[in-house]
């Protein structure tokens, strides 16, 4: 009994961390997409 609630927690625990560092990694990239949208916009004004 005591394995297969050990065996959950650890997938949970596994998924949640992969959720974790996947949301990391979305943000990332949609911050980096901001920041050239917000360069190329910046350079079309100085046109």
């Amino acid at each position: 009994m005591y394995i297969l609630a050990a065996k959950t927690l650890i997938l949970c625990l596994a998924f949640a961390g992969v959720k974790m560092y996947q949301s990391k990694k979305i943000e990332e990239k949609l911050k980096r997409e901001r920041e050239e949208k917000l360069k190329r916009e910046a350079e079309k004004k100085g046109d």
